[in-house]
């Protein structure tokens, strides 16, 4: 059976630790869609490691880990946190790629530089880790597969049809030097010899695995509101970030979804720009971010500050019933125990107009957070393992919550290590 971690808000939910908590009880892991523009925090009894490329299954010998046809591959960046697991102690995980797999090319990177510097005030807060170029290229049937390294000819001959393209906007639009395709060529020459031993077959792979009875998990990267069809557009990712593009992007029919457990932190934080109605500001704002996280809320990828803000259950609901939820996995409830008063947005104010539903992209703009103030716990919660250990308050907070957001809470994270959680199944 398959069964998708996937997050219901802008990201950074928590989505690794409870990959990593599953991944124990499951066979094989795959990563369907993202790159390395985001990353999983996982603590466990190895130490602490950001993930960026790698599936959050790695810590597990038992687990077969996939890098899915949905994913951009940063060749560079994969092999970079094999080696910081080896560094750490890690044994060597069974990680397969994809031979359809498409790699992000060096010429990403720079055309997402180049563009966000053009648009400069109207940017669209990239992380500049080459993605929307990528998936442009994806779809405009340019890409180049991992299998295209092991053909020479093949991929001299689409990187030549690439560069006559790309220069056009390299020396007239960004008023750079052109690309030149032989010395991208001998780079992926370089790459291939250290990938070639992750390549194999993995839909084949997964589709055996689940005949013989296997559990599969999907790991997907971002959130709902990060979407480029059902999120904040424009101001969105470039992969399909919901549980439904797992078929997709990890290989897997919809015939064997089991459950989809969504992924909701108890505040809402968010990297990048566009709308984020629950968005604090000032001293608010910075002592939250300060408390947040397991290390405060700084982007695992880039450690720039992330936007905070309160619980915002309009978002959440909307995320948590496009992804299919069949639970929730509430997580960072710790990180609150410091207030006297939680606030939660119940609704949004949109031209006088008070709105329970998520709105389109062109009302989000002017809508205005209508909120519900909970009293605090004033408390230390970190690490309780029972739900009835928690103070009533902290209990309260977590079943309102689940009623705003219509789906069963399944689980609640007490603290960012591996077994710091309240099972509620």
């Amino acid at each position: 059976m398959v069964k998708a971690i996937v997050g219901a808000n802008w990201g950074d939910e928590g989505k690794g630790k409870i990959t990593d908590l599953l991944a124990e009880k499951s066979d094989v892991v795959i990563r369907f869609q993202g790159g390395a523009n985001a990353g999983h925090t996982i603590i466990c009894d190895y130490g602490r490691f950001a993930l960026h490329q790698l599936p959050s299954g790695v810590f597990y010998p038992h687990t077969t880990n996939i890098i899915g046809t949905g994913v951009a591959l940063d060749i560079p960046k994969f092999l970079s946190e094999l080696k910081q697991l080896e560094d750490g102690g890690v044994p060597v995980p069974h990680v397969i790629v994809d031979r359809r797999t498409q790699v992000l090319m060096p010429y990403h990177v720079l055309q997402d530089t180049y563009e966000e510097e053009r648009l400069a005030g109207k940017a669209f807060g990239s992380t500049k880790s080459g993605i929307a170029p990528f998936y442009s290229d994806k779809y405009a049937k340019i890409g180049i597969q991992i299998a295209d390294l092991f053909d020479e000819a093949r991929l001299m001959e689409r990187l030549e049809h690439v560069c006559e393209l790309k220069n056009v906007l390299w020396v007239h639009l960004y008023r750079k030097d052109p690309l030149e395709p032989k010395a991208i060529f001998d780079q992926l020459m370089g790459y291939r010899e250290s990938i070639a031993p992750f390549v194999g077959d993995t839909v084949t792979f997964v589709h055996q695995a689940l005949k013989a009875g296997k559990t599969v998990l999907l790991e997907g990267q971002l959130g709902s509101m990060k979407d480029p069809d059902l999120g904040i557009y424009p101001f969105t990712t470039s992969s399909h970030t919901l549980a439904g593009f797992g078929c997709v992007g990890g290989g897997v029919p919809p015939t064997a979804f089991q459950d989809v457990v969504c992924v909701s932190k108890a505040y809402s934080s968010s990297v990048g720009a566009g709308a984020f109605v629950s968005e604090l500001f000032g001293p608010e704002a910075d002592e939250l971010r300060r408390r947040g996280g397991d290390k405060g809320e700084f982007g695992a990828t880039t450690g720039r500050p992330r936007r905070v803000g309160w619980y915002d259950a309009v978002a959440s609901r909307y995320g948590a019933m496009v992804q299919g939820a069949t639970e929730i996995a509430l997580t960072a409830i710790d990180c609150l125990g410091y207030l006297d008063e939680i606030k939660v947005c119940v609704g949004y104010e949109v031209d006088g107009q008070i709105l329970r539903d998520f709105p389109v992209s062109a009302q989000l703009d002017r809508a205005k957070p209508v909120y519900t103030t909970l009293p605090g716990w004033k408390s230390d919660v970190r690490g309780v393992t029972e739900f009835g250990k928690l103070p009533r308050e902290a209990q309260d907070y977590v079943k309102f919550l689940e009623k705003e957001l219509e789906v069963p809470i399944k689980i609640v994270s007490t603290g960012p290590k591996r077994h710091e959680i309240i099972d509620l199944h």
